[in-house]
């Protein structure tokens, strides 16, 4: 079971390195601390996520790499200053982490939506009995102190609704996610990180039940950003 995987937390270690990273994200610095990213983030990392995996309910983490592609963007800098983590669950929904210097921030959600899924999101905004669901949902996150976003949104209504929808915000969407960002705290390098964020997740259990139920995965090839 999940409590019989060895975590001890995320030390402290890791988020100064990534303190230190953002002050000189250079190859140098980055071989001079190698080790540091292998010992206090990589291997804490793959540990909190066979952790989270454990319980046999969903599919293991995929651990994000930590360089930049710079082949499509320059002047990025050559490495992430966020150490993350993602996955899919078996309803469709991903669920995603990440460490970095301010902390670490916990989401679930469809980050973004390919074009079948798009359409099928959007039906269910503009219909007044899913839509209203959605936006008590929401609402109710909001309260509890979840931020509700998305990757990507349109300046204007998409096509084929009117500008002034009542649920206008919804629509202009192209995914739909919770998320919280915790400051560094001592409980990150506990072996209470792990309950952290699943109690994280299982807090907006109700926006991914309702995307699951009225968006669900694609059946097109996934690009790039995480579902």
């Amino acid at each position: 079971m999940g409590s019989d995987v060895p975590f001890e937390g995320i030390p402290p270690e890791a988020f100064d390195f990534y303190d230190r990273l953002a002050a000189d994200n250079t190859k140098a610095f980055w071989l001079a601390n190698r080790s540091t990213f292998e010992t206090a983030v990589k291997a804490p990392v793959q540990s909190l996520c066979a952790r989270l995996a454990a319980s046999g309910d969903d599919a293991p983490f995929h651990v994000f790499r930590p360089y930049n592609d710079a082949r499509f963007a320059k002047g990025r800098p050559p490495y992430k200053i966020h150490q993350g983590a993602y996955r899919e669950t078996e309803g469709g929904a991903g669920q995603y982490l990440h460490i970095g210097a301010d902390g670490m921030m916990v989401a679930t959600g469809y980050y973004g939506l390919a074009k079948d899924q798009l359409d099928r999101y959007r039906r269910a905004v503009a219909d007044d009995r899913t839509g209203l669901a959605l936006v008590a949902v929401t609402a109710a996150l909001a309260k509890r102190g979840y931020s509700v976003g998305a990757r990507d949104e349109l300046r204007s209504a998409p096509r084929g609704y009117p500008k002034d929808h009542p649920r206008i915000e919804l629509l202009r969407r192209k995914g739909l996610i919770a998320s919280r960002q915790f400051a560094v705290a001592p409980w990150m390098s506990t072996a209470k990180a792990a309950a952290k964020v699943r109690d994280t997740w299982a807090g907006a259990a109700a926006l991914c039940e309702w995307m699951d139920a009225n968006v669900g995965p694609s059946t097109l090839p996934p690009d790039d950003g995480w579902r």
